[in-house]
């Protein structure tokens, strides 16, 4: 299906502080329909980039995460584009033959190796890998560290973001080396560039799977195999994906910790909806999926859905892109402080530089060994 038809569909409006309109779904120029591969499909942002990708004329294998489907809530929006697949509608004709969805837990390797098979096996090929499996643990170290079920959470939290998206990733390779082309898309957030208190693990996954991506990049580069990480603003992913409160501790609490409180920014959001409200416990872990209004959520994820189809298999793609003006303004005040730094301790830095007293100097003097020697044989030469 070409650009201009595509370019019909439209969407909404991008962040509240820096409000303007995002320009239609764009697609990189390609010859043929390509197969996305998203690693969990069912998050509001995930089923509005499969309906942009199916009106494109695209493929898409969808993996279902069991543990959410079984959440009715959850898996609403997911449930109502399958009808709409299925429909009569004109506009909608060949989609049902388009989409592939598969119950898939990321974190169990043999069910990745079988999903990425199954794509294979149905479409032929994987164009696009998306890892976009996301969710959100609140909590500080401390209140992280209270017990040994506080203590899973951390694992439970790697396990999701990192070694799950590592275990697509893996299952994927040999097919992608094998036809000598394809595009690995992880998405991420901010988080991989600023932390956040009261989130450190979320952090430090997120860290963990970009320097992951950034080493896997230079080693897939000979077969053609492109990576890019895109960093939307931390609450797209945590607003549309499970949140999972660890048990407070008083110590963090607001009116006794100056530092920003994470924790009561989202107890706040949820219970503007009666059917997510929460209220924190010392006690339990609490977790909740956030469910905002429609139109607010089409306005929180049109930015980062026309920035992965205008991106996703792109010839020459970013290795990193950042999504919306916040964002980049965060990262660049972020990289800024850290010139900054650099610049006030630059002397700390080069008070005592081996490489100069030292390693220099071994180098100089055998490089006036090499000149000598090279002299003395051109003389033998013209004596000769």
């Amino acid at each position: 299906m070409s650009e201009k038809k595509h370019a019909e569909s439209s969407s909404s409006a991008g962040p509240t502080r820096h409000s303007h309109a995002v320009p239609a779904a764009s697609f990189p120029t390609h010859n043929s329909p390509r197969t996305w591969f998203l690693t969990s499909s069912l998050s509001p942002l995930a089923v509005r980039l499969i309906r942009q990708l199916l009106i494109h004329g695209d493929y898409v294998v969808a993996c279902l995460p069991p543990h959410e489907t079984e959440h009715d809530d959850r898996s609403a929006d997911f449930r109502d584009l399958v009808n709409e697949c299925k429909s009569n509608r004109k506009d909608r004709e060949g989609w049902k033959d388009r989409i592939r969805s598969i119950r898939c837990d990321g974190r169990i390797m043999s069910q990745c190796g079988a999903a990425v098979a199954e794509a294979k096996h149905v479409f032929g090929r994987i164009d696009i890998l998306l890892c976009c499996t996301s969710e959100a643990v609140v909590g500080t170290v401390e209140e992280l560290s209270t017990s040994l079920v506080t203590q899973n959470l951390v694992r439970d939290q790697f396990e999701t973001i990192f070694f799950s998206q590592v275990n697509f990733i893996k299952a994927a390779l040999p097919m992608l080396r094998a036809e000598h082309t394809g595009h690995i898309m992880v998405l991420t957030s901010i988080g991989g560039h600023i932390g956040t208190p009261g989130m450190p693990m979320y952090t430090a996954a997120t860290w963990a799977l970009e320097g992951f991506c950034d080493s896997l990049a230079y080693e897939v580069a000979p077969f053609n195999i492109k990576v890019t990480i895109v960093q939307p603003h931390k609450e797209i992913q945590t607003l549309t994906n499970k949140i999972i409160f660890s048990p407070s501790l008083p110590y963090y609490d607001s009116e006794n910790n100056p530092a920003p409180s994470v924790r009561d920014m989202l107890t706040n959001m949820l219970n503007l909806n009666p059917e997510t409200a929460i209220e924190q416990s010392e006690v339990d872990i609490l977790h909740r999926y956030p469910k905002l209004p429609s139109a607010s959520t089409d306005r929180l994820v049109a930015e980062t859905v026309h920035a992965l189809t205008a991106i996703g298999g792109h010839e020459n793609p970013p290795a990193r892109h950042i999504v919306g003006f916040e964002g980049a303004e965060a990262v660049k005040e972020k990289l800024k402080t850290v010139t900054e730094e650099l610049e006030d301790f630059v002397e700390a830095s080069v008070a005592v530089d081996i490489f100069e007293s030292e390693l220099k100097n071994e180098a100089r003097q055998g490089k006036a060994r090499a000149g000598e020697d090279f002299t003395a044989m051109l003389s033998s030469s013209m004596a000769s």
